[in-house]
């Protein structure tokens, strides 16, 4: 008798008498090996490095991620009302009963929202998607340089934009640029992908993640848009023509991404829909062009939103100029690689200007230089509100930069060029972090001179032609070290401090300290937990996530960092509160602008408040459970509730919402239970602000009470 033997691909499906052990079918082991090795064209270690280094990225952003509690209050308050309300998902709004939404278009809320909506809201649900968006924005740069370099590039470039000290800061944050950079670098892949194979749909796909770059911080997504488009024009590989009916074709899907959002809003009928935070006469146009643009780039237009009170630019990132960039906080968030990434852009020009048309390289060269020159040029010169930490959207332009200059410059070390690009891209590299790292001397005062001794060491010997091989790669790994150990340091750093308030900031404490807090012009703290992290036009709540309580299932930390002690900062006027814990789990200080001690300060500055202040509010059923004047004040107490609660004027109280008309419809037909008094009802908008109007004519109507030492005005019982 003889026994038919199956087919070689039909092995693996041969029963056996233990059931186990049967081999792993052929296609199933090449499809692992190919998930493993990934493309043919890099070696074979470049996977599994590249996936070291994405699971180092995600330590790095989630580790002990909670313990910043809810982060920035103002958002995290728009992320819970968006989990309680679609309406309110759709819109931004900062409360769950949609009277005015946050200044800024709702793309990375619906992210955190939808986490929240998943697994709960609480500071993790808040805070992961992130961090896996940083992770995300690594992978994406490294493969976008591996297309034009290689696997060494590409991991040279996603490390470096995962140790930028402003990189760490914002995807372990809940603001909106976690969300902006990874459209930008997936714009910037897909353009890569559209100068390989000339295909429109690649085209069409940056164009719509722009779109949605937009939807996420509006105008600074378009930022990048001149590189994208000149980089194609110059370098695409098809005729003319097509190429510009290609850049129109992802203009198009720029529009329709980015405008269908912006339709709606304009034209949902206002009575329907909550305030426009942040314009003048509740117009999403108005914001777009006012306030979060033209306004933002020459100053002076719309009201002040999230985190800038009305201030200047300067107030927060310096003095306008070239050396913005390099000086006070932005420096330390931003600068570390930039003097090496222009040194590098020259220099890939110069590599290639004997090159095709259609070189890979220099289109690389102009697609991220073209990124670096016109967003660093409009954050030099804007005169509008700016905080340093816009400047993450520079990280992953400066990072590709230096590693394809690195790259094209080591292939090229046989020549006296070649030579020279190594050693004044390891010179501008480690001379600048030795610079850095002196302005906080007192933290790791070793390591700047072990950045100087590399540098030297580095740099000196990359420029002999002749070595020994052990002898060049150890030159390669010193000049390394020194590009990336004082970025490195202050990343982890920054991720070792917990940081809550509107305008964070990298490194030790000792760092914002040295940098005169955000900007030489003094400005508003930190925002590190434990210390005074507020924002608008008075400061925070000391307490963890900037909201007077603290985050579910978390304790309360102070903000020490390495080497130094929880950051207090100053204020342009009033001072900044000292919170204290006190019995109970409440949170007691002083507010600013004249706010009485406990009182809910006005202007955009955080809140603090009392257990009995917070059961009182648990304890109602209307709409909101309360109004308050300022977005930082309603936020602390709709985080601390769980309740919807109006914010009286917007961010710095200066927003027509809502009218006194309407405040008094809400209060006629039971919508709104309370009225908390700001201390010394000291408010934005003046005598003539609708928050001067309502208190005024609440204070002639209503019985005044004390709840937990807050003044409280009970809308439910009128004076007569």
């Amino acid at each position: 008798m003889t026994t038919k033997l199956l087919p070689a691909r039909h092995a693996a499906h041969r029963p056996d008498a233990a059931g186990a052990g049967r081999p792993i079918p052929p296609d199933d082991r090449r499809r692992v090996e190919r998930i493993w090795r990934g493309p043919a064209d890099q070696p074979r270690w470049a996977r599994p490095a590249l996936l070291g280094l994405l699971a180092l990225t995600a330590v790095l952003y989630l580790w002990d991620l909670s313990a910043s509690g809810y982060a920035n209050s103002f958002y995290a308050a728009a992320v819970q009302a968006g989990t309680k309300s679609w309406k309110a998902f759709f819109f931004g709004s900062l409360d769950a009963g949609n009277s005015i939404t946050v200044d800024k278009p709702p793309a990375s809320l619906w992210v955190m929202e939808l986490s929240g909506r998943i697994f709960g809201f609480n500071s993790w649900s808040l805070l992961v998607p992130q961090a896996l968006e940083g992770v995300a924005a690594v992978g994406l740069l490294y493969s976008t340089v591996r297309r034009v370099a290689s696997s060494t590039a590409g991991l040279a470039a996603g490390a470096a934009l995962a140790l930028t000290p402003a990189a760490v800061l914002m995807f372990r944050f809940d603001n909106p640029d976690a969300l902006l950079v990874l459209c930008m670098v997936t714009g910037a892949y897909a353009v890569t992908r559209a100068l390989d194979d000339g295909r429109t749909r690649w085209l069409v796909l940056a164009g719509s993640v722009i779109g949605l770059a937009f939807l996420t911080k509006m105008l600074q997504g378009f930022l990048v848009l001149p590189a994208f488009a000149l980089t194609y024009l110059l370098a695409g590989p098809v005729p003319l023509r097509r190429r510009i009916g290609q850049v129109l074709a992802g203009a198009a899907a720029v529009v329709v991404a980015a405008g269908w959002w912006v339709l709606a809003v304009t034209l949902w009928p206002a009575s329907d829909r909550p305030y426009i935070g942040g314009s003048t006469n509740n117009s999403i146009l108005e914001l777009v062009f006012g306030y979060n643009g033209l306004g933002r780039i020459f100053g002076g237009s719309g009201n002040g939103g999230g985190g800038a009170g009305g201030a200047s630019g300067s107030s927060f990132g310096g003095a306008t100029g070239l050396s913005r960039l390099f000086s006070s906080e932005m420096g330390n968030e931003i600068s570390w690689l930039l003097p090496a990434a222009l040194v590098g852009f020259v220099a890939l020009l110069w590599f290639t200007r004997r090159a095709p048309r259609t070189d890979r390289l220099r289109a690389a060269a102009l697609l991220w230089g073209g990124w670096l020159l016109v967003t660093g040029l409009v954050f030099s010169y804007m005169q509008g509100t700016i905080h340093p930490y816009y400047t993450v959207a520079l990280a992953p332009a400066i990072a590709a930069l230096v590693a394809l200059a690195a790259r094209a410059a080591w292939e090229r070390r046989a020549t006296v060029t070649g030579r020279l690009t190594c050693v004044a891209l390891v010179l501008a590299a480690g001379l600048w972090s030795f610079v850095l790292l002196g302005r906080t001397s007192s933290w790791q005062p070793e390591l700047r001179w072990l950045v100087l001794v590399l540098t030297l060491v580095a740099g000196i010997g990359l420029a002999v032609p002749i070595r020994p091989r052990l002898a060049v790669r150890g030159l390669l790994a010193g000049g390394l070290a020194a590009a990336l150990l004082g970025t490195a340091a202050f990343g982890v750093a920054t991720a070792a401090s917990p940081h809550t308030g509107s305008i964070p900031s990298v490194g030790p404490a000792a760092a914002a300290s040295a940098a005169g807090g955000p900007g030489t012009g003094g400005g508003l703290p930190s925002g590190r937990a434990g210390a005074a992290g507020g924002a608008g036009s008075s400061a925070g709540s000391a307490s963890r996530g900037g909201t007077g309580t603290s985050a579910p299932g978390s304790a309360a930390k102070t903000g020490s960092a390495p080497g130094g002690s929880a950051k207090s900062g100053s204020m342009p006027t009033g001072s900044a509160p000292t919170g204290s814990r006190a019995a109970g789990g409440t949170t007691s200080g002083s507010s600013g602008l004249g706010g009485a001690a406990g009182g809910m300060a006005s202007g955009g500055g955080g809140a603090t408040t009392s257990t009995a202040l917070t059961d009182a509010l648990k304890a109602t059923s209307s709409t909101w459970a309360a109004a308050v004047v300022g977005d930082q004040s309603a936020a602390t107490l709709e985080l601390a509730t769980g309740k919807a609660v109006i914010s009286i004027g917007g961010w710095s109280g200066t927003d027509p919402s809502p009218t006194l008309a309407q405040f008094e419809r809400y209060v006629a037909t039971g919508q709104v239970r309370y009225l908390i008094a700001s201390g010394g009802m000291a408010m934005g908008g003046g005598s003539a602000g609708v928050a001067a109007q309502i208190t005024k004519w609440v204070a002639a109507h209503y019985k005044k009470i004390t709840i937990g030492g807050q003044t409280v005005y009970d809308l439910s019982q009128p004076l007569s």
